[in-house]
């Protein structure tokens, strides 16, 4: 077999390492851009960072230790305050600034909000023994956000090597905690649990609620309510007594009612990306990352790096490689951060011009949207649009700041015009009644689809409401 070498032309695509980078930097979240920058900071030392004083609250540009940005919105809300005389906020914003106290930041003075997870555990702490304490960490650590604990006795047993008893001990005591129903391993346990803390801590009582509960609740679900009342001997006016009793006294989901919460979660507050402001004109597009940070050369590598052009022979060529280096980094680095900016503006000027109405009417005007459109009208690629849009967040003109991703949710609409059915339905409506009287209202979506948005609304299904 005879072998040789020839060498023929080809046609290919390759992507450089350029449009890599700049892809990455792009589809950063705000907490990810300010990690890269520090560690860009750290690496490059031809880079630096000018860097001002932001508002807590929207992200704008501080003057001195006052927000125009919020103090215009408030007086925008409130008129009467614009029009007073005895708030001069441009005396205050000079005050401010030449008072060499440190600016006073109120969010300083807020506590932070306790997680459900951090509350049980301070309790657990005062009546367990410190050999329990693990094990009581490791069961909370495993409630779900209804409340309920997601793992088995047996698998808290084993991991710890101690008998189930143990385990039953400490969850027990979890289940005496508040918000009542905490712990339980299912819903029957859940309002069993929440029944007994009426009846040991009130003194409320419902006549066969617990049989009910505990024998009859798939049926009770089903609305069988004459099988039950022949089953326990009693007339179906007693058991519908029950059913309405569970439904206003007991909770299936206890954990939502901690501040509506998981039971590990904390509430997140989001810094925006862009703020969107409305004006007589329209609305205004502001990428803050422009204003909260300056990113430029060092003087002094800037100055190097001239030199090397008119005075080649002062530096050696190790020299010269470390300085072009990093300054070529640094540079692309910036210009990086600069396109970043330039297509969040592009992308969200897009989406007011898009989304208007919804901007002034709100969530019933969100029009169906997606980012293969508005990549088309802008001329990049969809994955330009989902990488600049991804884990982002902007301010809306009332003060809301939502997900990139908002625009591109048509459902919420609809979501919003099912959950407000709901809460002025008489009688509990089936998910098909609420798909006939959405197409009343030009809205046609399938029984399943109303399944889907309610549970994601995290609303019961009739038979449970």
């Amino acid at each position: 077999m005879d072998m040789d070498i020839t060498i023929a032309p080809h046609l290919g695509m390759k992507v450089s390492p350029r449009l890599v980078a700049a892809n990455h930097i792009l589809e950063l979240s705000s907490l990810e851009l300010q990690q890269a920058i520090a560690q860009e900071l750290d690496e490059n030392p031809a880079l630096e960072k000018m860097e001002d004083v932001t508002c807590s609250v929207c992200g704008a540009l501080l003057q001195g230790s006052i927000c125009p940005h919020c103090l215009s919105q408030q007086k925008k809300d409130d008129p009467d305050a614009a029009s007073s005389d005895s708030y001069d906020d441009e005396a205050a914003a000079r005050s401010a600034s030449a008072s060499g106290e440190e600016d006073f930041d109120p969010l300083t003075q807020v506590a932070d909000q306790m997680t459900l997870a951090e509350h049980l555990m301070i309790e657990l702490q005062a009546i367990l023994a410190a050999e329990q304490l693990p094990i009581a960490e490791y069961l909370v650590g495993n409630l779900d956000d209804r409340g309920w604990l997601a793992c088995s006795i047996a698998e808290v047993a084993d991991f710890f090597g101690v008998d189930e008893e143990e385990v039953e001990v400490v969850l027990a005591q979890i289940q005496t905690l508040d918000p009542v129903g905490i712990g339980a391993r299912d819903l029957k346990e859940c309002l069993l649990i929440q029944l007994q803390y009426l009846h040991d801590e009130l003194g409320v009582d419902q006549p066969y609620a617990r049989e009910i509960i505990s024998d009859y609740l798939p049926l009770l679900g089903e609305h069988k309510f004459a099988k039950i009342a022949t089953d326990l001997k009693i007339d179906s006016e007693t058991v519908a007594e029950v059913w309405e009793f569970i439904k206003s006294q007991l909770n299936p989901y206890p954990a939502r009612q901690f501040g509506g919460e998981s039971a590990g979660g904390r509430s997140t507050y989001v810094l925006p990306d862009v703020i969107i402001t409305e004006r007589d004109r329209g609305f205004d597009v502001e990428v803050l990352e422009s204003k909260r940070f300056f990113l430029r050369i060092t003087p002094f590598y800037s100055q190097l790096s001239a030199e090397i052009e008119s005075q080649p022979n002062r530096f050696t060529e190790e020299e010269k490689h470390h300085i072009q280096h990093y300054v070529s980094r640094a540079k692309l680095f910036i210009q990086n951060i600069n396109q970043r900016r330039q297509t969040l503006h592009k992308i969200t000027a897009c989406l007011v011009a898009r989304q208007g109405e919804f901007l002034t009417h709100g969530i019933r005007y969100l029009v169906p949207l997606t980012r293969a459109a508005v990549a088309a009208e802008l001329g990049v690629h969809e994955s330009t649009v989902s990488r600049a849009t991804a884990a982002k967040f902007v301010m809306l003109p009332t003060k809301e700041v939502v997900a990139f991703s908002t625009f591109f949710s048509a459902s919420l609409s609809v979501k919003d015009v099912i959950k407000e059915i709901i809460e002025n339905e008489g009688n509990p409506l089936t998910d098909q009644e609420i798909a006939e009287r959405l197409s009343v209202r030009g809205i046609r979506i399938a029984r399943r689809t109303v399944a889907k948005y309610r549970d994601q609304l995290r609303i019961l299904p009739s038979t449970l409401r």
